[in-house]
């Protein structure tokens, strides 16, 4: 077992004998290395031949927090996708070059909403005065890859 960066290593008794004889032993001990793993099996059982076959189920619990990796293709996708959901958008007139008044025949107030939307999309707020210039899907790809830092 190598050293964990991302997760913990959770040490649980597999035998009830050794739950019943030590309960202030009994639940998950956290450790992040085998090192660690040895220590934790030679505090439980006393004695290194103890630890040797010290009876513990291992189990490595992994936290995911993030999405994979974005690049320009796959932002001009998500982008794309948003805009066809919108029930004003007609998805036959969309191309990333549609201006989203003069092409789309949209207002203001769809150009807001169809922003809010992409900060939903993306996990980022889009200030309003940045929003305001951002008037077509290639504009809105173009953003979000420099601040999100993607270049390809």
């Amino acid at each position: 077992m190598d050293t964990f960066t991302d997760g913990l290593c959770l040490l649980v008794a597999a035998t009830l004998e050794l739950a019943k004889d030590r309960p202030e032993r009994r639940g998950p001990v956290p450790c992040r290395s085998q090192q660690q793993l040895l220590s934790a099996c030679l505090q439980q059982e006393g004695s290194w031949r103890g630890a040797q076959s010290c009876n513990l189920f291992v189990q490595s619990v992994r936290r995911y927090g993030d999405l994979p990796p974005l690049s320009l293709e796959s932002i001009r996708d998500r982008v794309l996708y948003v805009l066809k959901l919108y029930d004003k958008v007609n998805p036959e007139k969309l191309v990333p070059s549609s201006h989203f008044m003069k092409d789309l025949g949209l207002d203001s107030l769809d150009q807001v909403e169809i922003i809010m939307a992409m900060e939903d999309e993306f996990g980022f707020e889009i200030p309003d005065v940045e929003a305001e210039k951002l008037m077509t899907p290639d504009e809105i790809v173009t953003y979000i890859a420099d601040k999100k830092d993607v270049y390809e």
